[in-house]
């Protein structure tokens, strides 16, 4: 049974279309405009190499820890069940959950900090606008155009779902003359789901990757009110039942008391803002998916003690300041001898500036951890990519 959608919701035979004109349009196959969107990302090879780049953990051993990969379909997961819960469209959702981090270079943050320092004086580097330009150029499967050629309504979404860009860098500003996005305006609330669905996932998540790494204790995340609190209600549920039985409870019994929120938040800004179609939800003015005020405090309480205890944990800081050293020394080798990198790559380099730098840094974002050691271990030997764990 399809879904009835609401009024504000966004309509695929709606959609303000693609840059590139496709033979047939959308009417080939049973997939709308949006479903097929989806699809292009599932297939495209960005969207695979997230399976081997960095959540929390910088190049994992252990089989079950989070990458980049599993977290974007966690939070597809999330986003789909609020978007259904208030008539949204789902496969929009979905598209800009499974998309938002195909930007990310290797080593997650490690990696973009050190691209923004290789960066500096050529416009620096940032993930969510690489992943405008992997979408709508670098990425370029079909014969007749770059990029997928997504509909316009899911690079808004990818652009903005965190809110109005108000001083978008060279890249951003590159595609938003291509293909003008509004950044000036607030997204569709598919977008803004999904921007809430990756902090929900990653709020989350990341507490039992900590956990099984031991980089946290039980003891340790009690101190968090919101997450003592949940406890307390998850104990009395399960009377009896071994502390470690119920961390993952736990997990799920926060992710399912934070999207009950953001539902019931957002229907009341909804009601309360008198919106009645997606051009009232762009021209609202702020955003209208969130969090109560109160959740939103408690997760602010939350985050502080992930940075404090996990992100910025001793053993992780190590680790990232290893993974920033194999990306600076790469991108120096490679603007320094072009023909290290791969052959359809470095025939490509520019010997001017800005051009060249740029060309080098989408090379080594588009890299996975793994490559990314691997090319630093045969260029400089095995120093530091052992020492990457």
């Amino acid at each position: 049974m399809s879904q009835t959608l609401a009024p504000y919701a966004c309509q695929p035979e709606r959609t303000r279309g693609r840059l590139h004109a496709e033979p047939g349009g959308e009417t080939r196959g049973p997939r709308d405009a949006f479903q097929r969107d989806r699809d292009r990302i599932i297939h495209s090879i960005a969207f695979r190499r997230l399976r081997h780049k960095t959540q929390v953990f910088v190049a994992p051993d252990g089989d079950h820890y989070r990458v980049r990969l599993t977290h974007s379909l966690e939070v597809a997961q999330i986003g789909r069940t609020i978007a259904r819960a208030l008539g949204l469209n789902e496969d929009l959702t979905e598209a800009l959950c499974l998309a938002h981090d195909i930007g990310h270079p290797p080593f997650g943050h490690a990696g973009e900090d050190a691209l923004e320092a290789a960066m500096e004086g050529q416009g620096g580097f940032d993930h969510n606008a690489h992943t405008l330009r992997v979408l709508m150029l670098l990425e370029s499967p079909y014969p007749r155009w770059p990029g997928l050629n997504l509909t316009w309504d899911m690079l808004e979404g990818l652009a903005k779902h965190n809110g109005p860009v108000a001083n978008p860098g060279w890249a951003m500003r590159e595609l938003d003359a291509l293909f003008p996005l509004e950044l000036g305006h607030w997204p569709s609330l598919e977008a803004q789901v999904a921007a809430i669905s990756d902090d929900i996932a990653y709020d989350n998540h990341d507490i039992d990757d900590g956990l099984r790494a031991g980089l946290l204790t039980l003891d340790q995340i009690l101190e968090v009110p919101m997450v003592a609190a949940c406890w307390d209600r998850v104990r009395a549920r399960h009377p009896g039942v071994a502390p470690e039985r119920l961390l993952r409870e736990l997990v799920r019994d926060q992710i399912g008391g934070m999207v009950n929120d953001v539902i019931e938040t957002t229907r009341q800004a909804i009601m309360d803002a008198g919106v009645r179609d997606v051009a009232d939800v762009r021209s609202a003015g702020m955003a209208l998916s969130g969090f109560s005020p109160g959740l939103a405090e408690d997760e602010r309480v939350l985050k502080r003690f992930m940075y404090a205890t996990l992100y910025h944990h001793p053993e992780q800081l190590a680790a990232a300041e290893k993974a920033r050293r194999i990306v600076s020394d790469l991108f120096a080798a490679y603007r320094s001898d072009p023909g290290l990198m791969t052959e359809n790559w470095s025939g490509q380099c520019s010997v001017a500036e800005p051009a060249r730098s740029r060309h080098i840094a989408d090379y080594i974002a588009g890299m996975t951890d793994r490559f990314a050691q691997k090319r630093h271990e045969e260029i400089f030997g095995r120093a530091i990519a052992d020492t990457v764990d």
